[in-house]
């Protein structure tokens, strides 16, 4: 079973150690002692908790897609020369870099503050661990 320290726990929410203690009192998330008497999460709690709190701006393309990560953000930077475009959105925490045609940049009118959707369709997607 993963612990997570209660400052691990918070970065993974996105919010502040004291947040998280207070989750604990809540009853939101239950806290266990390791070894050495910390207070830890219960990775597998910690993970249902980030699924079951997720949110996602609405996507302006209400579209059916195969693809399931669609990720919706606002442009923060284009660089285009004649050919190809750099365009760059952040979604939530994750910064999505596409590399397109300057013909769809112009298309779409992407430009800074432009609400898009970053849409991923793979069959190639690397997990890594800390671990060896």
């Amino acid at each position: 079973m993963t612990q997570l320290r209660i400052s691990e726990a918070a970065r993974f929410l996105g919010v502040s150690d004291d947040t998280v203690r207070r989750m604990v009192e809540s009853g939101t998330l239950s806290s266990l002692s390791d070894s050495s008497g910390r207070a830890v999460i219960d990775g597998s709690e910690l993970a249902a908790e980030l699924r079951r709190a997720a949110s996602t701006p609405e996507d302006p393309a209400r579209v059916a897609s195969s693809a399931r990560n669609r990720f919706v953000g606002l442009v923060t930077e284009v660089i285009m020369d004649k050919v190809m475009a750099q365009v760059e959105l952040q979604c939530g925490p994750f910064r999505v870099v596409s590399l397109m045609s300057s013909e769809a940049v112009r298309a779409l009118d992407l430009k800074p503050g432009a609400v898009a959707t970053a849409v991923i369709k793979s069959t190639n997607v690397m997990v890594e661990t800390g671990k060896p």
